[in-house]
């Protein structure tokens, strides 16, 4: 008995001797990587939980953790592919809702709000466009404990949930166009691996469902819409996108024809769908016979559209500009542009000095909110500067401000540029004005380097031999094709590659082959319609356009 009590103290005692070692370990890690740990004082638990792997060294494990530690969601235990949105990525879609409906409003879209769930009649109707959301579909089949009827579908969709009101609303000519919008969430039961905003099984988006009198009137919307999505990613979340047109394979089922902008991401070349607008053509109206008398008395179908976009915006500027520190947001988004930290201020200071540096600092808060600055105060005690500064770059504010007795006495703030790392001082004089356009320039920059990696990245290629090393070389490429369908496919087949990525769990992806991205509104110079071939040397058809292709989520 006491030899069996004496190995446990001994196996004890061993535990304890290696539980130590690990933490120093974890210590010393965590301040060569400069993050922080939990606590940031002595007598905390050594966790770390700051970024520890690289972005370029396991990318897929490196996005999980920084949507998780910069608070932008939570995991939703209770069911797997659903996760929660923190207060700090509603704030991004909040700016993006708001800037976005402010146009809407403008073009005289209206906001409407329809039921979450549509009949299995319904959606019979629309076979051909339901065909791509079937095996998603969230059925409810029961209320409380008896079988329902007729089942009823959560929608992926709301064609089925509006369209047969637009028949009962719309009766003239004179009743277009109608334009409604809403924003809501979605439910897509994905069987394959869900990522937070990339691929989740309910999402937040707005959904614009619109219809006009004549196919021109529509597509002049189409385009307009696609704009504004543009300007969503490229003015607010500094993310450059390419806007073209879907080809057959990849456009809206059910649909006339496709708009959309592309991003691309360069720590592993793939390209991702930003936002698309589709217009519906007269399918979905004969489908649900919205008719309407012109103004010569005939009875026509109306022209209708689609448009969409969803909280993956959030992941794409994630991945775009977030570093191995964490998230890095640009300053149009941020929901909390400049933190100011006190510094410099010890057990040693005197109380009243304290108190004169701090009511200082306040006032500095006080003229960046007036200047329109959105400026958090960080002074919490018992944390060092360091575990502060690290604990903000996690979290992506754009713009640190220490300010401590040294910078009050020479009239100065410093600050720091998440984006860069650069430091310097403005004069407390200047920051309503100077920070502000620091702010501005960081935005900019954002956007130049995001937009001069997809450009040096997007390659025009004739030499069929060159595609897949630039699909390697986590290119996108810009090729003469025929916009066939069964090309594309064998395209796809054609480009795998043995290169494979490692996914979170570590293990090996599949190899993946390119897929048409879009045709381009921008075209380059030197395709000859008539006389170019499609560069699928399988193919024997002449090319329509250049199209991009790329490895894409």
């Amino acid at each position: 008995m006491e030899e069996a009590q004496e190995q446990s103290k001994n196996a004890l005692k061993k535990a304890q001797k290696q539980a130590k070692a690990a933490a120093a370990k974890a210590e010393k890690a965590a301040k060569a990587a400069n993050v922080p740990v939990v606590g940031g004082k002595k007598d905390d638990s050594k966790e770390i939980i700051g970024i520890t792997v690289s972005k370029e060294g396991n990318f897929s494990q490196w996005y999980q953790d920084v949507v998780i530690k910069a608070e932008l969601v939570e995991y939703y235990n209770e069911i797997s592919g659903f996760y929660i949105l923190r207060p700090a990525a509603m704030h991004v879609w909040g700016a993006i809702r708001a800037w976005f409906q402010e146009r809407i409003q403008a073009m005289g879209v209206e906001e409407a709000s329809f039921p979450m769930f549509l009949s299995k009649k319904s959606l019979e109707k629309e076979k051909e466009h339901v065909e791509g959301f079937a095996p998603e579909l969230a059925w409810v089949t029961k209320a409380g404990d008896k079988d329902l009827e007729v089942q009823v579908a959560v929608r992926p969709t709301s064609e089925a949930v509006m369209y047969p009101y637009y028949a009962k609303w719309i009766r003239s000519h004179r009743d277009l166009p109608l334009r409604l919008n809403q924003w809501n969430s979605v439910v897509r039961w994905e069987a394959k691996q869900t990522t937070p905003f990339l691929r989740a099984r309910e999402f937040l988006w707005q959904e614009g469902h619109t219809a006009h009198l004549t196919e021109q009137l529509a597509e002049k919307e189409v385009l307009e819409i696609l704009e504004l999505y543009a300007g969503v990613y490229e003015q607010l979340l500094a993310v450059p996108v390419v806007r073209g047109k879907k080809t057959e394979n990849e456009k809206f089922a059910g649909g006339y024809w496709t708009s959309t902008c592309e991003a691309y991401i360069p720590t592993n070349g793939r390209g991702i769908q930003g936002a698309t607008s589709h217009a519906l053509g007269q399918n979905f109206s004969k489908m649900f016979d919205i008719e309407v008398e012109d103004m010569d008395k005939n009875k026509v179908h109306i022209w209708q559209n689609s448009w969409g976009l969803s909280t993956r915006v959030i992941g794409v500027m994630v991945m775009l500009h977030g570093d191995d520190k964490g998230l890095v947001l640009p300053p149009r988004v941020a929901k909390i542009q400049a933190v100011l930290i006190p510094v410099g201020l010890t057990a040693k200071t005197a109380p009243e000095d304290r108190a004169k540096h701090l009511s200082k600092v306040e006032e500095l808060r006080g003229t960046l909110k007036k200047a329109g600055v959105l400026v958090h105060v960080d002074e919490r005690d018992g944390y060092t500067p360091g575990f502060k500064f690290a604990d903000w770059e996690l979290k992506g504010v754009p713009l640190r401000l220490e300010f401590g007795p040294k910078d009050a006495a020479s009239s100065v703030v410093t600050y720091a540029r998440r984006d860069t790392g650069a430091k310097a001082t403005i004069p407390l004089d200047n920051i309503a004005t100077e920070v502000p356009a620091l702010l501005e320039t960081i935005q900019k920059d954002l956007y130049d380097k995001a937009d001069e990696a997809y450009r040096t990245h997007r390659l025009v290629l004739t030499d069929w031999d060159k595609v897949v090393p630039a699909l390697d070389s986590r290119n996108v490429v810009l090729i003469p094709f025929c916009e066939g369908p069964e090309c594309e496919d064998r395209i796809k087949e054609m480009t795998k590659s043995e290169n494979q990525e490692v996914g979170p769990d570590g293990h090996k992806l599949p190899s993946m082959g390119m897929k048409s991205l879009c045709i381009p509104f921008e075209q380059p110079d030197g395709l000859v319609k008539g006389e170019t071939k499609c560069l699928n040397p399988k193919c024997s058809a002449l090319a329509k356009s250049w199209t991009m292709f790329g490895r894409s989520y």
